[in-house]
């Protein structure tokens, strides 16, 4: 969840950066610096835990005056929450600095470049590596602009950066691959940012950068450039002094920002808890208390949950099952404790709610634990109801999440639950060290993925435009893939007021056929998997009556016979990851089928975000 804060001018640089950080706080960090360019060196103060601790290091050893700086809230992700892995990052010369959010996926085989040149590392981190490649182009003679642009062309993942050097003083830099970045346009100075809000206080003139732009901010003017350096038209737009208008970023709802976030909440998931070099996943005591041995005596698992949160359980069904070896059933959070359910001190239960208030699944926890169940939260509001009650919490950061039908918190969920079987299977030594690796591989390229998905908006929304007045939808799926089916649905019916239904793919012919013509799309989802044919026979069964089908498959799955009126694709991945890929197309089709309709995407009729009645 970690935030970016740039500025050039005439003001006191450190003063800004810090209080820009500071209404980024919402966003979830454990360490956090700032660097300032007083004359001929750098000056940096960082420090693990909050801004506070970052604000008493500044008072220590309180920095120079100075108009030129970058700041950073950082979220562990390669390296732990520690002074030396905070940002900001330098080179070996104390040349360059920066700061970075998102993912360097082949960070280790630019390090090991690095290292044959004779480039020495100071942290654990992926971020490192930028300062040194950034470096290295300089000292070829490029500036910062063009040295920025040649180090992103070597960068595999996601990212925002923001750079400076010392040789180019009163120059701030910044670019963008996924995860956001804002110019802000001011008089005599300007500013960047992970987010307008930690800019509203100083203007509201503000640019939201495209994918690999990269601007250049002095304090007397901007310049937008793209991937080959070509000048680019800078449009600002200006943002009122409206809070809400401000945080949808751009966007013209919470949701479809939300739906675009994925890949940093996947990301932030994550952060802090994997290693790749150990083939290993972490949770701290307070996160996730159960022992080794805990987990070894678990016999057997209870996941419990309500709406969108109970398809993510769904899903986690099949991970925990095949890395864990240990029976798992998902219940509804309203019917768990009316049937009298069998749990003791063998049983875990693990209840995954977005609020952490929903009265269902806080009533199941507690007729679970009750019983002497261990139980487990996942969720997203640090401090809720679910958080004090649960033995442990695994986080999923997503940030807050104000559109209704849930999008970024389902996924992050899925990714938590990923986490969760993978540190079990570990425990229960179903699963070693390398094969951890394989799956945490998969994870990190996600984000990369999820941004790769969302590429196919427009042709979403032909789709849309075609179905809107559809009165009733079918979505099929199978296996672990059958949960986001039930997902589909209920984000059209949620939002749309569309009739729609989810229903296991192969169990079509004993009942739904019957309603198949063609005023009934079908949407199919048909990754190419071990069940691939099977869905290609049941697409048949559609087409053979009439239906007409809109197929969700993955790239290279081929024509899929010409079996579908239209087609969908998502980047290929791991079977266990793939649900989560698969699900995006489909929140981008309720999305765009309701605003067609004119329905309040945000805040869709009779539901509430929490629910916190029975």
């Amino acid at each position: 969840m970690c935030g970016i804060v740039g500025y050039v001018g005439s003001r006191n640089a450190a003063e800004i950066l810090v209080g820009g950080l500071r209404r980024l706080e919402y966003r979830g960090y454990d360490s956090a610096g700032i660097a300032l360019a007083v004359g001929e060196r750098l000056e940096l103060r960082r420090a693990a835990g909050k801004l506070r601790d970052l604000e008493e290091a500044i008072r220590a050893t309180p920095v120079p005056n100075s108009g030129h700086g970058i700041g950073h809230t950082r979220w562990a992700t390669h390296g732990r929450p520690t002074q030396e892995n905070a940002h900001p990052h330098r080179d070996a010369d104390d040349r360059i600095v920066v700061v970075h959010n998102g993912i360097i996926e082949n960070y280790l085989e630019l390090k090991q470049e690095l290292a044959a040149e004779g480039e020495a590392f100071r942290s654990e981190t992926d971020s490192e590596v930028i300062a040194h490649l950034i470096a290295r182009e300089m000292r070829g003679g490029k500036n910062l602009t063009d040295a920025l642009r040649a180090t992103a062309h070597r960068l595999e993942g996601i990212y925002a950066i923001c750079a400076m050097s010392v040789d180019e003083p009163g120059v701030v830099v910044g670019t963008r691959m996924g995860p956001p970045l804002v110019v802000g346009r001011g008089e005599g100075e300007n500013f960047l940012a992970s987010d307008v809000t930690a800019l509203l206080e100083h203007t509201r003139d503000v640019l939201f950068l495209v994918d690999g732009q990269i601007a250049t901010l002095t304090a007397e003017g901007i310049s937008l450039t793209d991937t080959e350096g070509q000048a680019l038209e800078c449009t600002f737009q200006r943002i009122a002094w409206d809070p809400i208008s401000a945080e949808k970023g751009g966007y013209r709802h919470f949701m479809l920002k939300e739906i675009h976030e994925q890949a940093r909440s996947i990301n932030e998931t994550m952060a802090g808890r994997i290693s790749l070099d150990q083939g290993d996943v972490f949770f701290a005591p307070e996160e996730f208390p159960l022992t080794d041995a805990d987990l070894e005596s678990i016999e057997r698992i209870y996941l419990i949950a309500c709406g969108t949160s109970w398809h993510a359980c769904l899903v986690a069904k099949f991970m925990l099952e095949k890395l864990t070896g240990v029976p798992t059933e998902v219940d509804y959070a309203s019917e768990f404790r009316y049937r009298q359910p069998l749990v003791g001190a063998g049983t875990l239960i693990t209840i995954v709610t977005q609020s952490g208030e929903t009265a269902d699944t806080l009533a199941a926890l507690r007729e679970a634990t009750a019983q002497g169940a261990r139980s487990i939260a996942i969720c997203n509001v640090l401090g809720s109801t679910a958080t004090r009650e649960a033995e442990g919490t695994i986080l999923t950061h997503c940030g807050p999440e104000i559109g209704v039908a849930s999008t970024k918190a389902f996924t992050a969920q899925l990714v938590a639950l990923l986490l969760m079987s993978l540190r079990m299977g570990l425990a229960r030594k179903t699963l070693d060290h390398d094969r951890v690796r394989e799956h945490l591989v998969r994870l990190v390229q996600l984000p990369s993925l999820v941004e790769r998905c969302l590429e196919s908006d427009e042709k979403i929304q032909e789709i849309a435009r075609t179905y809107k007045d559809a009165e009733d939808f079918l979505y099929l799926g199978r296996g672990i893939n059958y949960p986001i089916a039930l997902e589909g649905a209920l984000k059209l019916k949620e939002i749309s007021y569309i009739h729609a239904e989810g229903y296991p793919a192969g169990e079509m012919k004993h009942g739904p056929i019957a309603l198949i013509d063609e005023d009934l799309p079908v949407v199919a989802l048909a990754p190419k998997d071990a069940v691939f044919e099977k869905m290609l026979a049941n697409m048949e069964e559609v087409k053979a009556r009439g239906g007409t089908l809109i197929a969700v498959t993955t790239e290279g799955a081929g024509d899929l016979g010409g079996k579908a009126d239209h087609v969908l694709e998502v980047p290929q991945t791991s079977s266990l990851l793939e649900p989560i890929l698969l699900a995006l197309p489909l929140q981008l089709l309720a999305y765009h089928i309701a605003l067609l309709r004119g329905c309040d995407v945000d805040q869709p009729r009779n539901l509430a975000k929490s629910v916190t009645v029975e």
